[in-house]
């Protein structure tokens, strides 16, 4: 790749935009903070403004009605992910391969086969969607075209199994953590690895890169969180204070603040500047099994194997609502796009969707025949798809 061919984002902080938002005035503030946004881009970002608001004045509580059940792999799945746009998905799972589908057809694409053990964790590198990331437990990454299921790479250097990966956002690292207790970067043009994060002492279970891709944090078994400069592979700050294994971790939106969830029933706020504890966000009976943002960075929710879901106010650190219906432990949450919707995925075979200002379930997605473990929903937020130890995935519109 040529320098000439790198492409630059710039990302604009609009959390504040409402409905009631004018966007000529809008516009003119941004221009006046945004060189690079020239008279000739004005009307372009006009338009994207009032797409936003449209978006934000839907409806975002009707039901869904069709389901399609896709017989997706020989053995249970593994996780699930979106593509950018929505328009294909992928799978993982214990029979050793990714799967790519296009999500309205439910058709299968591709058949990433080559792991010689468990595929684990998949993404895409979105927003591009041209490349897909697997990790295994074969120890290996592998790294995929998303157009035609060539293999590009395999990362070897992993002494243990890979259990989660992530793409920066400008798509040009890959970061794997292992059970091996450590986190690795990968070059994704040339294949080689860019650094090792060493200092954990046991498994690396979860990880995430800032907005800017400037820093990576990762959570361990060894009841600590570390923040990594990515430039360097230096680690900035080691976050002590859960008592527990991390069972996730997040940045917000505008990279202030991390979230943690741990086993030991609690989840944290913490300063992702000094590294320092913010508050500590209780009330969960039994282990955190994950925690999220909003896209926002103003709402937290936290998923418990006590069966019930809680969110909280990044601001006030109080609990606002407790998601309570679920007979199973709850393994996976997340908001939707539009932030005010909350999905579900229990050990009680059924995932749920919840309004977040009241907690009140608005739908329970049933059928499946045995846990599910993974839920998402599409960029649009009218789509939810989710995995299921039955071996099969649900497609929910």
């Amino acid at each position: 790749m040529n320098k000439e061919d790198v492409v630059r984002i710039k990302s604009i902080d609009l959390l504040d935009l409402s409905p009631e938002t004018n966007p000529d005035q809008l516009v003119s503030e941004i221009r006046q903070a945004e060189p690079l946004i020239t008279e000739s881009r004005a009307d372009q970002v006009r338009h994207l403004i009032l797409r936003l608001q449209q978006k934000q004045g839907q409806q975002d509580h009707q039901e869904l009605h069709n389901c399609k059940v896709l017989t997706a792999h020989i053995l249970p799945l593994t996780n699930i992910a979106f593509d950018k746009s929505g328009s294909r998905f992928i799978t993982g799972s214990y029979d050793r391969t990714c799967r790519v589908w296009d999500t309205a057809s439910g058709t299968e694409l591709h058949k990433l086969e080559g792991h010689r053990n468990v595929v684990y964790a998949i993404a895409f590198n979105n927003p591009y969607g041209d490349k897909i990331a697997t990790g295994s437990f074969d120890k290996t990454c592998k790294l995929w075209c998303a157009e035609t299921g060539k293999c590009f790479y395999t990362f070897r250097g992993h002494m243990a199994e890979v259990v989660c990966l992530a793409f920066n956002p400008q798509s040009t690292l890959v970061a794997t953590g292992s059970m091996d207790a450590t986190a690795k970067l990968w070059d994704v043009m040339n294949g080689e690895e860019v650094a090792t994060l060493a200092g954990h002492t046991a498994e690396v279970l979860s990880l995430c890169f800032n907005t800017s891709g400037s820093q990576l944090v990762t959570g361990s078994f060894d009841h600590t969180v570390s923040i990594w400069d990515v430039a360097s592979g230096r680690r900035v700050h080691v976050l002590r204070g859960h008592t527990g294994e991390i069972s996730n971790v997040q940045f917000n939106w505008d990279c202030s603040l991390i979230v943690t969830g741990s086993i030991d029933k609690n989840s944290k706020l913490w300063d992702a500047s000094s590294g320092k504890c913010v508050a500590t966000l209780d009330g969960h009976k039994e282990e955190v099994l994950d925690v999220c943002f909003d896209l926002t960075g103003q709402l937290i929710a936290s998923a418990s194997a006590d069966g019930t879901a809680r969110v909280y106010s990044a601001a006030t650190h109080q609990c606002l609502v407790t998601l309570e219906g679920h007979e199973g432990e709850i393994s996976k949450i997340c908001f939707s796009p539009q932030g005010s919707r909350l999905l579900t995925a229990s050990a009680d075979r059924t995932a749920r969707l919840w309004d977040v200002q009241s907690g009140v379930c608005l739908q329970v997605l049933e059928g499946h025949r045995d846990e599910i473990f993974s839920c998402v929903f599409n960029y649009e937020g009218n789509t939810i798809i989710t995995g299921s130890k039955d071996n099969t995935c649900r497609i929910w519109y």
